[in-house]
């Protein structure tokens, strides 16, 4: 086998779900006006995999001149996690990536690398009967190349035989901090942003080939 383990990213990856949070943080910051929603909702696009606590911080210092106490923090996460879970649990899920994790899940060690809070992908994962799946879950507060050092470390991985399969700018740079090889869903908000990277891309799992990486 090419690979000892994969690091999957969960939104745009395994389930057609960035839409999703992008429309929350547009609307949560609406009531503030629309240039101030458009701000948080580019920047979302721009920067997937960053934990929406980092987000909320940023956008209420940079574009509302606002610093956020724990208190409201919280809050704004538990609005935003309202928001988002059910519908990530009942979104669509990527062509082809059920197929080929039972295809991988006893030959190597497959992760879900993400920046979704740790508890709630674990639960997510659970009600889409996918735990068997992944060798371990985790997502924020650490980030995606902390993690991956973490796993690296922990299982004493080769990193030329391990592969992140991402859609965002944080999981392209978690895989080149480590030396990891890469690969791209592409979908229409992440194209502008890879456009000039030389990747392999795949629009789905029905196209995506462990070989041709």
């Amino acid at each position: 086998m090419k690979y000892d383990a994969i690091f999957f990213d969960f939104d745009g990856v395994i389930v057609d779900s960035i839409h999703i949070k992008t429309q929350v943080f547009y609307e949560m910051y609406l009531p503030y006006g629309k240039n101030i929603a458009d701000k948080a909702k580019q920047h979302h696009i721009e920067n997937g995999g960053i934990s929406r606590f980092e987000k909320f911080k940023l956008y209420h210092k940079d574009f509302l001149g606002k610093t956020l106490n724990n208190d409201d923090l919280e809050q704004l996460a538990s609005e935003f996690s309202l928001r988002v879970k059910n519908a990530v649990i009942e979104s669509k899920i990527v062509p082809g990536v059920i197929d080929l994790l039972e295809e991988l899940y006893n030959s190597l060690d497959l992760f879900i690398i993400t920046g979704t809070p740790t508890e709630e992908i674990i639960e997510i994962i659970e009600k889409r009967g996918w735990t068997k799946y992944f060798k371990e879950i985790l997502g924020s507060p650490t980030n995606k190349d902390n993690w991956s050092k973490y796993l690296l470390n922990k299982y004493h991985y080769n990193q030329n035989k391990v592969l992140f399969i991402g859609d965002a700018t944080t999981d392209y740079d978690a895989a080149k901090l480590n030396d990891f090889d890469f690969a791209l869903r592409t979908h229409n908000e992440n194209k502008p942003l890879f456009k000039n990277k030389n990747v392999y891309k795949f629009k789905d799992f029905t196209e995506f080939k462990l070989e041709n990486i």
